[in-house]
């Protein structure tokens, strides 16, 4: 007998849309979906539970269960403590018996007396740790939205999926990897792609590109020797092999309509770069991209750059703008563009 879950994705904010069509494709008749709204969709699954583990433009997902109680207190009562504690058994029998050794509970007051004594009461029973920060086994709870009870959240992996396994050199200013894998799904992968990443960096949107499909070719550059290193160590990790070049995004080696897609993750300003660098490189960048596109070729662009963004492209003959994604990262604003080679 199949048995139906009910989860909960939680996504970068603006990128619901791309979220429900991963699902759509990736659970096929096994998903239906129930509720959508910023940051999250909720939904019913019927099959196994680990097909979920790779989903790629969710940063986490949970298990979710509704308990018809007034108050969290009651959550330590015989009855709905051995529900939670099934529950959570079930998720960790799908992964190693090490993955899981601290456990944390977030919640309104979870400093209060009842949360601290329902955190110790689990950790006890399940032999884990309490932990003060986000811990292997993550457990949230909050009031039912729109009626009587309480939602217990139980994260369905050790880790955000957003942290991916591949990550094994950081850079400051890199790509949240889920929202990478929504650009690179905008870019509408195909075999035959010849696809450039422009400051590529560490290679984040180069190993979602390898993550999304085959190619023909994956090429990324950066001028800074730096991140490329980091790029080779991340790729290796991933087990792919992009094409890295070490160039001027503004003054590439590359041929004239060469490229079938394109993509970057443009300096912010902030972490990296500066307004005042900004003047003069996305212009630049902008003209570059458009003489190695080729016609009708799309390039996807996150930046946090808008004012200047939106300028250039109203003054822009070289790329038309088919879609503007407003989305929240890490408590700022950024947009994504999808730009066509006219």
């Amino acid at each position: 007998m199949t048995t139906s879950f009910t989860c909960e994705a939680e996504i970068a904010p603006g990128l619901e849309t791309i979220a429900v069509q991963e699902l759509q494709t990736r659970l096929s008749k096994y998903f239906r979906p129930l509720a959508t709204a910023s940051g999250l969709v909720r939904f019913t699954y019927s099959g196994d539970l680990e097909p979920l583990f790779d989903l790629k433009t969710i940063n986490a997902i949970y298990l979710l269960l509704s308990f018809d109680i007034p108050r969290p207190k009651a959550l330590l009562g015989h009855q709905y403590f051995h529900a939670l504690l099934e529950a959570i058994n079930q998720i960790r029998r799908l992964h190693p018996a090490d993955s899981f050794s601290t456990l944390n509970i977030d919640a309104a007051g979870s400093d209060s007396s009842v949360m601290v004594r329902l955190k110790s009461e689990l950790a006890n029973r399940l032999g884990l740790q309490p932990a003060d920060d986000k811990g292997d086994l993550l457990i949230r709870l909050r009031r039912t939205p729109g009626a009587a009870g309480w939602d217990v959240l139980i994260r369905l992996t050790p880790r955000p999926l957003a942290t991916r396994p591949w990550r094994v050199q950081n850079y400051e200013g890199a790509l949240n990897a889920a929202v990478a894998h929504a650009i690179v799904r905008l870019t509408q992968p195909d075999p035959a792609d010849i696809f450039l990443n422009l400051g590529c960096g560490s290679g984040t949107l180069l190993i979602e590109r390898f993550a999304a499909g085959q190619a023909q070719q994956i090429i990324g550059c950066d001028l800074d020797a730096i991140p490329l290193t980091l790029a080779v160590a991340n790729a290796a990790a991933a087990g792919v092999n992009p094409e890295l070049l070490q160039a001027d995004a503004r003054q590439l080696s590359l041929s004239d309509a060469s490229i079938d897609k394109l993509c970057a993750d443009l300096p912010f300003g902030q972490l990296v770069g500066s307004h005042s660098t900004n003047t003069r490189l996305y212009p630049a960048l902008l003209i570059e991209a458009a003489r190695v596109a080729r016609q009708n070729a799309p390039f996807v662009i996150i930046t946090h750059e808008i004012r200047l963004m939106e300028t250039l492209l109203r003054q822009s003959r070289l790329w038309l703008t088919t879609q503007t994604i407003k989305i929240t990262l890490n408590g700022l604003h950024p947009r994504i563009y999808v730009l066509k080679r006219s």
